[in-house]
């Protein structure tokens, strides 16, 4: 079975390489890169096939970036590599409405949980990485999952029970407050 990690180490950089060929900005390119990420993390079981884990990512990022584009009213230039890749019609699952959540999240919780949660670092490496003491990136990762859980309780109206757990039903994508609005 393949990992987030897995797949982190083996395509971060072509993908990275692929977003910027597209968006011409490092910075922009690394917040499309982490985006990116935390949608291959979210929908890794839809993945049924490891051999197709290449082309699977590309789609990722390539939707990534051109919902980007289509944000900001940019035209999208299409090169052969856009036309390798096979489309990808995927339901609506709760980690859509995870990924619309973890998008919403600020950036000081949304980086330490992405560090952690989906490229599988320690948390003092986490610490290193960002320049800020391990209390701090504890407090962050840990106060980011109770954001998580606030926005399953925000998008889809899901509840904590009385032993700490979110329960609910997911809601259709045109009704849920958050993913539908990413």
């Amino acid at each position: 079975m393949t990992t987030t990690k897995d797949i982190w180490k083996q395509y971060a950089e072509a993908i990275k390489y692929f977003i910027f060929s597209k968006v011409k900005d490092a910075s922009v390119a690394d917040d499309l890169l982490q985006e990116t990420f935390i949608k291959v993390h979210t929908k890794l079981e839809t993945l049924k096939d490891d051999d197709k884990v290449k082309s699977w990512l590309f789609s990722i990022a390539r939707y990534t970036v051109l919902d980007y584009f289509r944000q900001r009213d940019l035209v999208y230039e299409m090169s052969d590599e856009d036309f390798i890749f096979e489309d990808q019609k995927l339901e609506h699952t709760k980690v859509d409405c995870l990924r619309g959540i973890i998008k919403s999240l600020p950036k000081k919780y949304r980086d330490p949980l992405f560090l952690s949660d989906i490229k599988g670092l320690k948390q003092a490496q986490v610490s290193k990485q960002l320049h800020l003491p391990l209390p701090t990136v504890k407090s962050q990762i840990q106060r980011g999952r109770k954001l998580i859980a606030q926005g399953f309780v925000d998008c889809c109206d899901f509840k904590v029970n009385d032993d700490g757990y979110l329960v609910g039903e997911l809601k259709e994508k045109a009704d849920c407050k958050v993913c539908n609005d990413h």
